[in-house]
Formats: C-alpha cells, structure tokens, sequence
C-alpha cells in the first residue's frame, strides 16, 4: 500500500473518530458510529453509488427503537434526510434506492445529508471534505 494512501486512510479515521468524541469529561465515554441492524437483512446497502450532495451539514433526528426507516440515498427526496418516494418517479431515472434501517436505542442521531458516507445512512464525516464543501453553496 503506498504512503499516501495509507495516510490519507488515517486521516479519514481520525476525522471519524474526533467526529464522534464527546465533550463531556464525567463519563469519559466516546461516541462511535451507530450501527444499522438491518444492513445484513437488505441488498440496498450494496448500491456502489452515491447519491447527489443534498447537503454540506449531517441532520440530527430523534429515532425510535423499534421502527424502520427509509433514508434516501438519491438526494432528491423533499423530506431529507429520509425518503419520500421520490426515486420512484420514471420520469427522473433514478436508479439508486433508499437504505431502510434501525437503530438499537431510542435517541438522538446524525443522519448524513451528503450522501457520500460510507456508514449509510449516519455521519462519518465525510461531508468536511473540501470537493463536497463546494458542491453546495
């Protein structure tokens, strides 16, 4: 593996991690990246593409713990950042489908607006970089 890469491999992995790293000193706890129980039960989270930038900034919502979501990867949905169907109008050729998912606790999640994570559909910090930074003004 060259240099570069495996540095920029690092990197990537530190932004991750301070992304999730909690302030509060009485726990000393950090956070890491929500898991998606249902990424093993779909073939949706197999999509190689990514949809279009919607938004330069995550979306934190509150989500329960027993029901399924639907977060739309083509960044064309009007409830961002979960679907609405719209990937299902023929008229836009839409090829790209919603992740459907689950959290394990009720709470408060960073849901990526950005469309490039690679923790679909939460935050990993992708959206700091400088090419999505300038894709939306």
């Amino acid at each position: 593996m060259s240099i570069i890469l495996r540095r920029n491999l690092q990197a990537s992995t530190l932004v991750k991690q301070f992304l999730y790293r909690t302030s509060s000193s009485t726990t000393g706890e950090s956070k890491t990246i929500p898991k998606n129980l249902l990424e093993d039960n779909q073939t949706a989270s197999l999509q190689k593409e990514n949809g279009a930038v919607f938004d330069k900034r995550p979306f934190k919502l509150h989500l329960d713990k027993d029901k399924t979501y639907s977060w739309c990867l083509c960044g064309k949905s009007k409830s961002q950042p979960l679907c609405d169907g719209t990937h299902k109008n023929t008229f836009l050729k839409i090829k790209l489908r919603p992740i459907r998912f689950k959290v394990e606790k009720s709470g408060d999640y960073w849901l990526c607006n950005c469309k490039q994570t690679t923790h679909r559909p939460f935050c990993d910090g992708t959206h700091k970089q400088p090419e999505i930074q300038s894709a939306v003004k």
